[in-house]
């Protein structure tokens, strides 16, 4: 069902309103992606990107849709075909590293909600100018991290954004500070060598700690 890029935008906002963080999985093994979301809903994150790094991504993503509590997104879209395989495989979202008219008009076309990148003012105001005023800053840390954000805030501020790369706990908080900043998105949630572990009871702790984040703000 086509949805428009002012509809998606919203639904995209709802989702990064759930949790501070959004966790940014790359799963090498199917066997590890019902636990490990059962462990980040449990810790409060229930917004889960799935990178389509991975041969075992889309079965991942199928995966964990089936997990209470959930919402699994694809990340790393990047055409047209990665839209249809990844709605296939139960996707409630995307996350794409920037955005292109071809792969936006994929997402709408096929209903599903994206937040589109971008690294600069002129990205985010031309992803605007479409509607989709919910943004992913990325790579956030080398494209300026929190002060480049902040000083976007003033002239752009109809625009906020989930910053992505690089963000980590020690600067979670400088992002989840600003005005125009509603999530960060992170892949220390869910380490490697817990995941290879099997260590969900560790990963749940992780996630609980990073649901807290900028509450102090």
């Amino acid at each position: 069902m086509a949805l428009s890029a002012r509809d998606a935008c919203l639904r995209t906002r709802e989702i990064c309103n759930m949790a501070p963080v959004v966790p940014v999985l790359v799963i090498h093994d199917v066997a590890h992606a019902r636990p490990l979301a059962e462990a980040l809903v449990a810790g409060g994150l229930p917004a889960l990107e799935v990178t389509l790094r991975t041969p075992a991504a889309l079965e991942a993503i199928r995966e964990m849709a089936a997990v209470p509590g959930g919402i699994v997104g694809a990340g790393t879209l990047l055409s047209g075909t990665d839209v249809t395989a990844a709605l296939e495989a139960g996707a409630q979202f995307g996350v794409s590293p920037g955005a292109t008219d071809a792969l936006l008009d994929a997402c709408e076309a096929q209903g599903l909600p994206t937040l589109p990148g971008a690294a600069t003012a002129t990205e985010a105001m031309r992803l605007a100018e479409r509607g989709y005023d919910m943004v992913k800053f990325f790579p956030a840390e080398a494209s300026g991290g929190a002060p480049a954000l902040k000083a976007l805030a003033s002239p752009l501020p109809r625009i906020t954004f989930c910053p992505t790369g690089g963000v980590s706990p020690a600067n979670a908080d400088s992002y989840l500070s600003l005005p125009n900043v509603v999530c960060v998105g992170g892949s220390w949630v869910a380490p490697a060598a817990a995941m290879a572990d099997g260590d969900w009871s560790a990963i749940e702790n992780l996630a609980r700690t990073a649901a807290t984040l900028g509450n102090a703000q």
